[in-house]
């Protein structure tokens, strides 16, 4: 049994929560126990609370990192942002023994001290390389085999590199290796490794830079748009939902989570499909039968 400490962030239990019953479907089924502990916050955000106050941001992970060593446990997340901050924290304060000695003076008037016991990983990492992927294959019961889809890396799981150290940030496979090994067929499309345009602070440029990438996509001949990212996840379901994507271009977006649970066998109504803003096809997966 792989056992975490499960660090959900904001934006999944929040506004995705499909994306959280996904994880929790799935991972018992690969004998990983995601553990809830109490006092986990948000991670803080890595792009805009860190502009804005980077000593805070730091010292916020900490507080939360903090949390996972009092239980002894390595936190597992479902989140490319909260992965980076805490990840990029924790190596701050693992090679800047003055940024440690700063941050517990103020941790301490909680009662707390960050002592670098703990580790990060997004469950995509831990799904590759604890798990291991002919685990996931031995866990398929429905065939999906013939759904083309295409991965989309985003930005903070897998850069900054030295900092992830999850897959060479230009070449990467990961996401690919466990698209496949679930049955479904990766697309490689121009602009699989583009930014989503979340962290663009300007009213036409994210909007613009997300069309590009579904309609890139689609063009490649994908089914459905795969990532890990519920960031990525909410800008290609808004830029399409506000019908900056042509109907005719548009893809349904999934968690690879929640394509681990078609796999699985595990119903698009239990995987929150009707709360998706563009519809997932009924028989993704399913029609194909069962093994």
């Amino acid at each position: 049994m792989i056992r975490k400490a499960f660090f959900l962030g904001c934006m999944i239990p929040l506004k995705y929560p499909q994306i959280e019953a996904a994880v929790r479907l799935t991972m018992p089924r690969l004998d990983v126990e995601l553990v809830d502990l109490e006092g986990f916050t948000c991670c803080p955000d890595p792009i805009f609370f860190k502009s804005v106050d980077q000593f805070a941001w730091l010292t916020v992970a900490a507080r939360n990192l903090t949390v996972a060593e009092s239980a002894g446990l390595d936190i597992a997340t479902a989140c490319s942002g909260c992965t980076t901050t805490l990840a990029e924290a924790l190596h701050l304060l693992k090679t800047r023994p003055d940024l440690v000695k700063e941050v517990n003076s103020r941790l301490a008037s909680i009662g707390r001290s960050f002592a670098g016991a703990t580790n990060v990983r997004h469950l995509a990492t831990i799904l590759r390389d604890e798990v291991g992927l002919d685990r996931i294959t031995a866990a398929v019961k429905t065939k999906i085999d013939g759904v083309k889809v295409a991965v989309h890396y985003g930005c903070h799981l897998l850069k900054p590199s030295e900092v992830a150290m999850v897959d060479d940030p230009d070449f990467p496979e990961l996401q690919e290796k466990l698209v496949a090994a679930v049955g479904a067929e990766p697309v490689r499309y121009p602009h699989a490794l583009k930014c989503c345009g979340k962290g663009c602070i300007d009213r036409t440029v994210p909007a613009a830079m997300a069309v590009e990438i579904v309609e890139s996509a689609k063009a490649g001949g994908a089914d459905a748009l795969c990532l890990v990212c519920p960031s990525c996840f909410d800008s290609f379901e808004l830029v399409q939902a506000t019908g900056k994507v042509k109907k005719e271009k548009q893809l349904p977006v999934l968690s690879y989570f929640q394509l681990l649970g078609l796999a699985m066998g595990f119903s698009g109504e239990q995987l929150g499909f009707q709360f998706h803003r563009v519809p997932v096809p009924p028989g993704l997966g399913s029609v194909r039968g069962k093994r």
